[in-house]
């Protein structure tokens, strides 16, 4: 049977079609030959998604946009994804849009950890509003900008304080710091030098103060044997007197202390002929009284010689009165009682 061309020319027309319909779903994502399901996601911002764009779970490719539809007050917009690999996705797993500057984006599904999953056909998984690439650029700068402006804040600290020191008085200040320690460090120059001379092995003080010490050991070493001597001396002269029998003059002492005491106590009463010549008051005033008849002798014998002696010849014997009280000058005597 002879086909017509008009046959011809529906049947390539037609297969055109569907060719053209299933490159067309294909290129949105849709197989033919494989199984897939859909799956939906709502969004306030997609950020630049388009159709057929990929989606991922931990960076590998299940599917793609499908489709996105969104209503007249564009507050919602709807995205309808095909999952061509058959993975389960629990309900708690979040789909984010991940914008890329140098690529195509995509949609990256997190994977929650419940144990219950997606249903196969027409489900909604929750979704979350990624971070621009600038709002994730500044989450990592961020940290550095506070940084930074601790940094900023440090150095306007230490530029206060620098221009707080750094005035008039403080500048004389500084001065005057570093004149005493130029002063100190001189000091310390002739300090070292001193140091130095004092040291030296030849003419120092320590090295004649060593040498010294070197001479006197030498002595002592020269001397050694009379230092022997002395000490065994010294020892014999110690255990001579451990050998004493202190005890027997220390009894003694006490019987001579005893007896002394004996004596002094006799002295002071009135037995006995030393304890009544000084505790007796009578031979004091025997002594007295004659120590006055005396002197009253002796001062008429001063006032009237010739009654006593006698060397005229032809004179008469002196007969008036005799002296009842001593004279002017002996009145204030020790012996007198007033």
């Amino acid at each position: 049977m002879k086909i017509s061309n008009e046959t011809k020319v529906g049947v390539l027309t037609a297969v055109s079609i569907t060719l053209l319909v299933l490159g067309f779903n294909f290129l949105k994502g849709k197989t033919f030959f494989g199984k897939s399901h859909s799956l939906f996601a709502k969004y306030t911002n997609v950020q630049g998604l388009a159709n057929s764009n990929p989606v991922y779970i931990n960076g590998m490719q299940v599917g793609t946009v499908y489709s996105i539809s969104t209503d007249k007050n564009m507050k919602e917009i709807l995205v309808n994804m095909t999952i061509n690999k058959d993975v389960n996705i629990p309900k708690n797993s979040v789909a984010i849009i991940k914008s890329n500057p140098l690529g195509t984006t995509s949609i990256e599904i997190l994977l929650g950890d419940g144990s219950t999953y997606l249903q196969q056909s027409n489900d909604t998984i929750p979704t979350r509003q990624s971070a621009g690439i600038m709002e994730a650029a500044m989450q990592e700068v961020r940290p550095v900008i506070g940084q930074v402006k601790n940094a900023i804040h440090s150095l306007d600290s230490a530029l206060s304080t620098i221009a707080g020191v750094i005035d008039p008085n403080a500048k004389n200040n500084i001065r005057t710091i570093l004149e005493n320690l130029n002063r100190t460090t001189a000091g310390l120059t002739v300090s070292s030098a001193s140091l130095n001379e004092l040291l030296n092995t030849q003419t120092g003080a320590l090295a004649k103060s060593l040498n010294n010490v070197s001479s006197f050991t030498g002595n002592l070493a020269n001397n050694n044997q009379k230092l022997t001597d002395v000490m065994s001396n010294l020892d014999k002269t110690t255990t001579n007197l451990s050998n004493l029998d202190l005890e027997k003059t220390l009894n003694a002492l006490n019987s001579t202390v005893g007896e002394l005491k004996s004596t002094i106590g006799k002295l002071n009463s009135n037995n006995g002929t030393a304890g009544m010549l000084l505790n007796d008051t009578k031979l004091y005033n025997n002594l007295t009284a004659t120590s006055n008849k005396l002197n009253l002798l002796l001062d008429d014998l001063k006032t009237h010689p010739k009654r006593y002696i006698s060397f005229s010849v032809f004179g008469k014997k002196d007969k008036s009165t005799p002296l009842t009280t001593p004279l002017p000058d002996t009145v204030n005597a020790p012996y007198i009682k007033q």
